[in-house]
């Protein structure tokens, strides 16, 4: 059982990865750069994605790691 929370844990870790990759992304474009012109803030999409990433990535990292304990 313990191999799959790892597996688990791994797949949102990359997913997490993934989200921050592309809130980035987002981040960086001329939208983005435009609305914090504005607004003085990112796009909320940016923000979005970003904080999903890194819940995300967070929450994968942390189950990865309890799941490579032995399990007695």
């Amino acid at each position: 059982m313990g191999g799959m929370n790892k597996i688990t844990g791994l797949a949102v870790l990359i997913v997490g990865c993934v989200l921050l990759y592309f809130g980035w992304q987002a981040h960086e474009s001329v939208a983005s750069d435009m609305s914090s012109a504005v607004t003085g803030a990112p796009t909320d999409k940016s923000l979005w994605l970003l904080a999903l990433g890194l819940i995300a990535a967070i929450t994968g990292l942390f189950s990865t790691m309890r799941g490579s304990g032995s399990a007695h």
